[in-house]
């Protein structure tokens, strides 16, 4: 699988080498086959132009995910937008680090590309348990 990061905003992204290999064993216990993965990191007004221009919301958020394959059965072909703003605002409100902050931005993304929702209470949950048992695994390791 082909994982690379992007800069729009300077962030401390350590272990760049693990964080890509731990990410594709993600998608391999999740049963999801990948092909690439664009991960990007960028300011809160850079994410809000993408959140209004490609889904008409016009707030603050800390990622969005966009699978660019065609097919539902198709590999992953996807780029995460992560706000570098919103993640250290989020870290603050949630008494994290950034790095585990961080951290937990890109494994969301990656669940949401495994096929994890988080509209409903109960998908919310769900995701915030998947999102920590990597967060776990990841840290542990």
């Amino acid at each position: 699988m082909d994982i690379a990061f992007h800069f729009q905003k300077k962030c401390s992204l350590k272990n760049r080498l693990e964080l890509k290999q731990f990410i594709t064993s993600v998608f391999n216990k999740e049963k999801t086959p990948a092909e690439s993965l664009n991960v990007i990191f960028c300011d809160d007004e850079y994410l809000l132009d993408i959140n209004r221009t490609f889904l008409s919301h016009d707030y603050y958020t800390d990622i969005i995910t966009f699978n660019l394959a065609h097919g539902k059965d198709q590999a992953v072909q996807a780029e995460l937008y992560i706000s570098i703003d919103r993640v250290r605002d989020n870290a603050i409100s949630h008494y994290v680090t950034n790095n585990q902050e961080l951290h937990r931005v890109i494994f969301h993304g990656v669940l949401h590309l495994c096929g994890y929702k988080d509209k409903s209470k109960k998908d919310i949950l769900v995701m915030r348990q998947m999102e920590n048992k990597y967060l776990n695994l990841y840290f542990k390791s």
